[in-house]
């Protein structure tokens, strides 16, 4: 699942918290930079989640992702910038956490290495 992420300047354990949600960044805009305060039109094509950080975005910003989300039936959550928070929105909107990493092959970071 493709994800793309409105506000914070610094994402610190995000991804990682979305990695076990198996969900990947596909963009981040950070709202602050002069370029990223346009409104686009669209978002971007394989978007399938959208995520706002609410404690960076102001309200105007919010409203016009969430209208975009919702005229292109994109599922999207609005949390602080917490890796607590963040887990509750995904888990309130019906995603959960991988748990198949016993039989998993994949060389994640953080992981053991199976022999």
């Amino acid at each position: 699942m493709n994800a793309m992420l409105v506000g914070a300047d610094t994402l610190g354990n995000i991804p990682d918290v979305l990695n076990a949600y198996g969900i990947s960044i596909h963009r981040h805009v950070s709202g602050r930079n002069s370029a990223h305060q346009r409104k686009p039109d669209r978002l971007p094509a394989g978007t399938d989640l959208l995520i706002l950080f609410t404690d960076f975005l102001g309200h105007n910003v919010m409203k016009h992702f969430r209208q975009l989300a919702s005229s292109e039936n994109i599922r999207f959550i609005a949390c602080r910038r917490s890796v607590c928070a963040l887990k509750q929105s995904l888990t309130g909107v019906g995603l959960s956490e991988r748990t198949q990493c016993g039989n998993c092959r994949h060389a994640c970071p953080g992981k053991p290495r199976r022999p």
